[in-house]
């Protein structure tokens, strides 16, 4: 089969590999579609822990077409998708359900083989059943709605919430529909591509903030802003020093900032603790997508969350190499890589 191999930081190619063959409890998936994430391009460029040589890829979805001995619950055929990080369910945090800060976590696609890949396998604890009928490349939206799905449980948005989000790429896009629907009033976008905020504002965004044209923290919190005051919540969505900084400094007083976006492992960024301090402020990481992915599964197969206009361009694995060792093309959302795509 052919796999896309991050072979050493900086180094990834397509190579011809056995096809993978499933344990007693594992599934082999043929590969539908996989999401170029952030995340891809940190580990080309060892900004973010794996252990190469790898096959990257973690937001994939596919049909199981072998399925191990002790596998119960799946068929042969049925349309899958996958959540990439196992969780040993020995460790203190895994014994106190914060699975996704598990001790001994790995991950397909970081430390084992993942979907940039015509098959993958994975245990059947991580798979969670598709319709038949969704589109197949909807599937690959699944684990970012995932991890957007924790940073919004973290955050308590209430109905009549009003909330920014720092960052207009898939995560930020997929945190706008989520804050929608859990009954935010106000729903600010903030991002320096026009064709992202006018995407954002035809899925949820009340308002959309350019900040290359304004002052982002005075157009939202200052006394004649968006939100006066500052918001009620505040996603960072984005992952770059600039936006984390803004944040806190959006939030108001009593406020919630949730830290969805990857930065580069290293970046360092600059905040006042004495603001925090007397504004009471709740700074809060959202790491990975503990329970949440079979809600995102739903959520995706319902058609609650739109994914299509997401979708910038369809790419094979052929083309996947140069993809991820290079930045996202301007206006470019989600690329998918899709096995065989001519």
């Amino acid at each position: 089969m052919k796999a896309v191999r991050l072979e050493a930081v900086g180094s990834i190619a397509l190579r011809e590999l056995a096809k993978p063959s499933p344990g007693p409890d594992d599934l082999l998936v043929r590969i539908e579609a996989c999401g170029v994430c952030g995340t891809d391009r940190h580990l080309f460029h060892g900004e973010f822990p794996c252990k190469p040589p790898v096959t990257p890829g973690h937001e994939f979805s596919g049909i199981i077409e072998a399925v191990g001995s002790s596998v119960c619950g799946f068929s042969i055929g049925d349309r899958v998708t996958g959540d990439p990080n196992i969780a040993c369910g020995r460790c203190s945090h895994c014994h106190a359900g914060r699975v996704n800060l598990c001790s001994n976590l790995t991950a397909i696609g970081i430390h084992r083989d993942g979907g940039f890949a015509d098959y993958v396998v994975m245990p059947q604890k991580q798979a969670f059943i598709l319709p038949a009928s969704l589109k197949p490349t909807h599937g690959a939206f699944c684990e970012p709605l995932a991890c957007c799905l924790h940073g919004v449980d973290l955050a308590g948005i209430k109905p009549g919430s009003s909330v920014v989000v720092l960052g207009g790429g898939v995560i930020g896009l997929l945190t706008v529909q989520l804050a929608r629907l859990a009954g935010a009033t106000t729903i600010i976008l903030s991002t320096r591509q026009a064709s992202r905020r006018d995407l954002a504002r035809e899925l949820g965004a009340t308002v959309t903030v350019d900040p290359t044209a304004t002052n982002v923290i005075d157009a939202i919190a200052a006394p004649a802003g968006l939100a006066p005051g500052g918001a009620d919540v505040v996603f960072e969505c984005a992952g770059v020093r600039e936006t984390v900084e803004q944040s806190m400094r959006i939030a108001r007083a009593g406020g919630t900032v949730v830290i969805v976006g990857v930065t580069p492992q290293g970046m360092k960024a600059e905040f006042e603790p004495f603001d925090l301090l007397f504004r009471e402020l709740k700074v809060l990481g959202s790491f990975l997508n503990p329970y949440t992915h079979g809600r995102a599964a739903e959520l995706i197969a319902s058609g609650a969350i739109e994914v299509d206009r997401l979708i910038s361009r369809q790419v094979a694995l052929e083309e996947a190499p140069a993809v991820i060792a290079n930045p996202p093309a301007p206006g470019e959302v989600k690329v998918l890589v899709v096995p065989g795509h001519a």
